[in-house]
């Protein structure tokens, strides 16, 4: 069997740590961690060409690389590469412009970008396949499905609030989480989400606009991710909630996406196209 050799970027932090300790269970056989690219990494830095038989004769644990680039020029021999991002905005962007040139598929769990960035990763996977996705979690996606369904048969009635909760680490607000769901709402209600989306409320703020989605954005503690849609009518308010318990879950997801991935023609996805979750609202 010819294993998925893959390439975790971000590999010292805790996302990036969790997919190298799923790799390596006994569940996921066919894949096998032979890189991890880190600014961090300070010490026995690779800098040479490596294999799969290197790794598995444990002549190494693993290749340790500065960047991306450096990363698939020496594993450029190795079959079946493919990359897991999860670093920032800044550094995705530049690791999937190199994922193109190598012709590497990559799957980008950052979140934070904008219109500009999407419209060049999107470029970027005219040339090799692409799978970003703001959360990984099946459960999320599932609820995103259930979204789309509630807001068209809620209708405009119903006002809709979204708050999400993250750990104080996080450098973006809102999440890019928060941001799915609200455009899911949005897209229901043939709304352009950049006129309808308030931020946070303070001060004399008068009352609630017409077809307005709040989001609001909480950063305290460890909490690893806390996401609320509330549909709020005259007489009756449903809340809908996901909460993460453990980094796994995300890591278990982009896993999934990077075996999903493997022989897929050039393309842009998303993670309901890996689960094979149906566009309902379609």
């Amino acid at each position: 069997m010819d294993k998925t050799a893959v390439i975790v970027c971000g590999s010292s932090g805790k996302m990036g740590q969790s997919i190298i300790s799923l790799i390596e269970e006994d569940q996921y056989q066919e894949l096998i961690f032979i890189g991890g690219v880190d600014i961090h990494y300070s010490e026995n830095i690779t800098k040479k060409p490596i294999n799969i038989k290197d790794i598995e004769d444990k002549k190494i644990s693993f290749g340790k690389f500065i960047t991306l680039k450096e990363a698939l020029h020496f594993t450029s021999s190795v079959k079946n590469r493919v990359i897991i991002d999860f670093t920032s905005r800044q550094s995705s962007l530049v690791h999937a412009e190199e994922a193109m040139l190598y012709n590497v598929p990559i799957v980008i769990g950052s979140t934070g970008f904008n219109e500009e960035d999407i419209a060049k990763i999107t470029g970027y996977s005219k040339h090799m396949p692409v799978v970003l996705s703001g959360n990984m979690s099946l459960g999320i996606n599932v609820l995103l499905n259930i979204i789309y369904n509630t807001s068209k048969y809620l209708g405009k009635d119903y006002d809709c609030e979204i708050i999400e909760m993250h750990h104080r680490h996080k450098k973006d607000a809102p999440s890019g989480t928060a941001l799915m769901l609200a455009n899911a709402v949005a897209e229901e209600r043939k709304l352009d989400l950049k006129e309808s989306a308030v931020y946070g409320r303070c001060g004399e703020i008068g009352e609630r606009f017409e077809n307005e989605i709040g989001i609001s954005s909480v950063r305290a503690g460890d909490i690893i991710g806390e996401h609320k849609v509330i549909f709020a009518g005259n007489d009756e308010v449903i809340e809908i909630t996901h909460k993460a318990i453990s980094r796994n879950n995300f890591a278990r997801g982009a896993i999934k996406a990077a075996l999903w991935i493997k022989g897929k023609k050039a393309g842009f996805y998303d993670m309901r196209d890996v689960l094979g979750l149906e566009n309902t609202h379609e």
